[in-house]
């Protein structure tokens, strides 16, 4: 099957989405998968990091939105047991 002229265009598109360090607000929407109101919402309340360079226009360093999403990871139930086991060993019970 031979690619259209749009799928190709389309592709190139997300490739180069893929290798920029700033994104634009919509970008930004786009990339973190949220509502753009939910987006404005985070920045209004200064909740997520994001640049407004002539007091208007807002950009996002895309390093800078990548660590916001990693913020508050969720331990695997392994990890919690492993935590636990170490916990208990370094802190014995004391009679």
């Amino acid at each position: 099957m031979e690619k259209t002229l749009e799928m190709r265009v389309e592709e190139l598109e997300r490739m180069l989405f893929l290798t920029k360090n700033v994104l634009s607000f919509d970008e930004a929407s786009t990339f973190l998968n949220l509502s753009k109101s939910y987006l404005y919402k985070l920045t209004s309340g200064n909740l997520i990091p994001h640049y407004k360079p002539q007091g208007k226009m807002l950009y996002f360093e895309k390093s800078e939105l990548e660590a916001w999403l990693r913020q508050n990871p969720v331990k695997t139930k392994t990890q919690i047991e492993q935590e636990a086991q170490k916990y208990v060993l370094n802190h014995p019970l004391k009679k």
